[in-house]
């Protein structure tokens, strides 16, 4: 009896019979295998699909596993109970949006405006908040004041990546920096730009090196000048950062004549408390790491005497005081940033404040 699989396999031919010789199944048992087959690797691929999922819930659940976020009403106004208002950096539909909580429940429940920013302060009843507009190609970036509300009094377009933002405690002045070339402050290869607006007024100082500058009795005259970490001590004075020559320097600012000195060297980012009487600064220390040089300090104004903090970490921030004698800033973090707590004095020891957080700002 001849093979039948020489003769071709068939299914449903004139005899309806299927070969089951030794060469293999027949054309229906094949069909039959087939379907097995693909049923068994659907099925082994729903599997996959359902352990990726459910993976990735439980991944999101660890990542929004944090406090609370909701919709609701954010208010910068001046008055009312004391909280806190920063953007939030947790992994969901409010992530980089502005949020609140009441300053003492810094991990409660958050309530998220929809306004995203970058960076933010507020001060006053104004805020100010760096934008990101995302392009197809190239992204762009504006600054843009806010009202109590968070409604947009006004805007500018920034000309880089923003990176440090100030406002006045009454809430008229706000100032902001970018990056226009370079995208940190731990090497030599950057340039800033640091801008003054008046939000009452709309005028527009667009850059500090149009100031002029003294240095030990001369004239500053660099073309390698850069200015950031504007923080202001009323609606005509200010501090902020210059850097020319390899050195850093914390200037002394007046808004209405466009002058500024230099107080002393080494200073960066610098955060005046609200008394007026000391500055937060992140320093440069010798034997630290090029990528990782900064430790946050406190200088006292009128001795010109400063002490480090009991933070011994890098931080790369413009700390924020929450009270005369606790300074808030920021560390990396595994969403971005958390924000940690510190006494300004030099006691005690850092403690987190609350995670998945940058850039806050204390209202009430």
């Amino acid at each position: 009896m001849a093979d039948t699989t020489e003769a071709g396999e068939v299914f449903g031919g004139e005899t309806g019979e299927v070969s089951t010789g030794p060469a293999g199944l027949g054309n229906r048992g094949k069909l039959l295998v087939l379907v097995a087959a693909v049923l068994v690797l659907a099925c082994v691929a729903g599997v996959s699909v359902w352990r990726a999922a459910d993976r990735a819930d439980r991944k999101n659940q660890v990542q929004a596993g944090g406090p609370a976020v909701r919709s609701g009403t954010v208010s910068l106004a001046a008055s009312g109970p004391h909280r806190i208002v920063f953007r939030s950096m947790a992994w969901g539909p409010h992530r980089d949006e502005l949020t609140t909580v009441p300053a003492n429940a810094p991990n409660g429940p958050r309530t998220a405006s929809g306004v995203k920013c970058l960076r933010f302060y507020a001060a006053g009843g104004t805020g100010i908040c760096l934008q990101a507009e995302r392009g197809a190609v190239t992204d762009s970036y504006r600054a843009i004041v806010l009202d109590a509300g968070l409604h947009e009094v006004r805007h500018v377009d920034l000309a880089g990546i923003p990176t440090r933002a100030r406002v006045s405690p009454s809430g008229r002045m706000v100032a902001w920096t970018v990056f226009v070339g370079g995208d940190s402050y731990a090497g030599t290869d950057f340039s800033t730009r640091t801008s003054i607006l008046d939000a009452r007024t709309g005028e527009l100082q667009s850059t500090l090196e149009d100031y002029a500058v003294d240095r030990d009795g001369k004239r500053v005259r660099a073309a390698d000048v850069n200015f950031w970490g504007v923080t202001f001590a009323d609606d005509r004075h200010f501090y902020a950062t210059m850097a020319t020559g390899g050195h850093t320097y914390l200037i002394h600012g007046d808004v209405t004549t466009k002058t500024a000195v230099t107080l002393r060297t080494n200073v960066e980012c610098p955060s005046l408390s609200p008394d007026g009487t000391r500055i937060a600064f992140k320093k440069r220390v010798a034997g630290a790491s090029p990528d990782a040089p900064w430790r946050l300090y406190v200088l006292d104004l009128a001795t010109m005497r400063e002490h480090p903090v009991a933070e011994h970490r890098n931080v790369d921030d413009q700390a924020v005081w929450s009270d005369d004698s606790t300074l808030v800033y920021s560390l990396p973090g595994d969403y971005g940033s958390d924000l940690y707590t510190v006494p300004a004095d030099g006691s005690g020891a850092p403690r987190l404040l609350t995670a998945s957080a940058l850039a806050p700002a204390w209202l009430g």
